[in-house]
């Protein structure tokens, strides 16, 4: 077979695809006029040129995988195309036992982008941090992977090690960082008292069971005196959103809390119960950058609610559900079929959740006296700067104290 006949297949296959694609975006119909079919043109156009003009002969099944993925990607960070070895890989790795490092990873410019670190875990004993960008994972470039191969690169088999190559704010070149999985332990909700009674509940994470664990603590500071409460969401970026629904239902007795909706996804909306409702305190919630999904989604509930006070930095902003499509060729899509949106109407994944009293991050404002130095190995993370001061809770405080109910 002519290589001119192969290109004319793979132009052919390639844009039976992007109907799929498209047609699944979508839900386009067969039309003249439609723009899709007047892109797929486009898309068509391209890829010929490509073929016959460029400067080499081009790998073209690797720049139509590289198209898709561009296409999809486009969408949010959460929707990905999966060729078919990239797909059978995932559905494999998926059903194994495997360790983890402890850090929840999203995709910001295109990179792996690391929202949050949970404490105790071989992330945070490796030294990362949230907001550092995964240049690369075992030699591979971040930008050319799906948010679900970034994720079974990081899993493994526990005892094992991954390497990553890490871009940090401040710091001139990636850092190489060699980082261990294990099987990752959720720390338990923990709570104390502080001035004035106030009671402090930290949370960090939202998975399965936490919000009884959190009206199990809520009830206990109340016994112990507190009339006042501080909900610290600061890092917490893992979880379920039926978990976030849970706990902004601990603090409410009417109103919505969030909704679900998409194109194709009929409006589900999300009530409190009052019956559910453990406390009526004055409460005020602690958000950062690293709060995320079933966090935001309490955060937003109790602000627009009129519930209580949120203190921090914005949140990152992430709540979406997807739908996994099989393709013909055996290769598949991820698609964001709905969305979370805020009891007044804003999509969590586009807008997040900004407080009512701003108060930045401490590590925004935070320049290590060794941001020259060379970059921290697996044996010796870098020292992060120690700070005794929380001005994101000494200002919750201060809100909740200046609440007479």
């Amino acid at each position: 077979m002519s290589m001119k006949i192969k290109a004319a297949i793979l132009v052919s296959s390639f844009a039976v695809l992007l109907f799929v694609v498209v047609g699944s975006l979508g839900g386009v119909h067969a039309s003249s006029g439609d723009g899709s079919y007047r892109q797929m043109q486009v898309y068509s156009e391209v890829l010929s040129r490509v073929q016959s003009e460029y400067v080499e002969d081009p790998n073209i099944p690797k720049v139509t995988d590289g198209a898709l993925h561009g296409l999809v990607e486009s969408l949010d960070a959460n929707s990905s195309y999966l060729t078919p070895a990239a797909y059978k890989a995932f559905k494999t790795h998926k059903s194994d036992a495997k360790g983890e490092i402890g850090a929840t990873v999203s995709k910001r410019f295109g990179y792996a982008d690391v929202v949050s670190v949970l404490p105790g875990s071989p992330a945070e004993k490796a030294g990362l941090e949230a907001t550092d960008i995964f240049e690369s994972i075992e030699g591979q470039s971040t930008r050319d992977m799906s948010l679900p191969e970034i994720r079974e690169a990081l899993s493994g088999v526990p005892g094992s090690t991954v390497n990553l190559s890490v871009v940090r704010a401040r710091k001139a070149e990636p850092q190489k960082m060699v980082v261990a999985r294990d099987v990752v332990t959720i720390p338990p909700v923990s709570d104390k008292m502080l001035e004035d009674g106030i009671g402090y509940v930290k949370v960090d994470a939202l998975t399965k069971g936490k919000a009884q664990e959190i009206a199990g603590k809520i009830k206990l500071l109340e016994k112990s005196g507190a009339k006042k409460l501080v909900l610290d969401l600061r890092n917490t970026s893992d979880g379920e959103e039926s978990e976030g629904v849970a706990t902004a239902n601990l603090f409410l007795n009417h109103g919505t809390i969030t909704y679900l909706q998409g194109q194709k996804f009929p409006r589900e909306a999300f009530n409190a119960d009052p019956a559910k409702a453990v406390t009526a305190l004055p409460v005020a919630v602690l958000v950062n950058k690293g709060t995320a999904g079933a966090a935001e989604i309490v955060a937003a509930a109790i602000l627009e609610n009129a519930r209580g006070d949120v203190v921090g930095d914005k949140t990152f902003g992430d709540g979406s559900v997807q739908k996994t499509i099989d393709l013909p060729d055996g290769g598949a899509l991820i698609l964001s079929v709905a969305k979370y949106y805020s009891p007044s109407g804003k999509a969590i994944q586009e807008t997040a959740v900004t407080p009512n009293v701003l108060v930045a991050d401490e590590a925004d404002n935070v320049i290590s006296d060794d941001e020259d130095e060379s970059a921290p190995t697996a044996a010796e993370p870098e020292a992060k700067p120690k700070s005794t001061q929380d001005d994101q809770l000494n200002k919750a405080i201060e809100v909740l104290k200046s609440r007479t109910s």
